[in-house]
């Protein structure tokens, strides 16, 4: 399956990175699913997919409303993060997404713009080794409203020295399409796994 990018000259690419580079939601799925069962919770998968994008914080402060418990949310988030790092060996890029990266690198510059922490945005790309292919790097707790609001993209934007309606986004969320969409940016949507492996 290739992405068919819109038709445009663009002067820098934005990408988010679960789900998009990495194919990293079956791992971090399972880290929730295994950190939550130890506080008596339960996570839908159709929900988690709902809610990709979100950063980790906000998601037990979510649970917590949605079941009515009263999960300590640094302490799940350090125990959900820990497990994925565990999963990082099976961790694998996706391809559709890598080929733009090979095919633009050096030509123009590169942002991440991620709901998930630095060490685990950090983590994810060293491991598929394509850590050094990014300019900066747009994490949860660089910004304060997450997607589906524009401000992380429209700071990554401004990190690379660029205008928003010059980038080209990569995401594979709704929540970041919208967010692309607000900061004025064209967007490209990354299936997600079930559908890259179909076609």
């Amino acid at each position: 399956m290739k992405l068919k990018l819109p038709e445009s000259s663009f002067q820098a690419y934005l990408f988010d990175c679960d789900g998009t580079i990495v194919d990293s939601m079956p791992l971090h799925y399972i880290a929730w699913k295994k950190a939550l069962a130890e506080q008596g919770c339960e996570f839908d998968e159709g929900l988690f997919y709902e809610w990709g994008g979100i950063p980790i914080v906000e998601i037990v402060s979510l649970l917590n409303k949605k079941y009515g418990l009263k999960m300590l949310a640094e302490k799940v988030a350090t125990r959900k993060e820990s497990i994925y790092f565990e999963l990082l060996p099976q961790l694998k890029a996706v391809p559709e997404v890598v080929e733009h990266i090979d095919a633009q690198f050096g030509r123009i510059p590169f942002a991440v713009v991620s709901g998930s922490t630095r060490d685990s945005v950090i983590a994810s790309l060293s491991t598929v080794k394509l850590l050094d292919k990014f300019n900066t790097l747009v994490c949860a707790g660089d910004y304060t409203k997450s997607k589906p609001d524009p401000e992380a993209f429209l700071l990554a934007a401004n990190n690379l020295g660029v205008t928003p309606r010059s980038c080209l986004v990569f995401e594979d969320t709704d929540m970041g399409i919208q967010a692309a969409t607000a900061a004025g940016m064209a967007s490209v949507k990354v299936p997600p796994p079930w559908e890259r492996r179909a076609s």
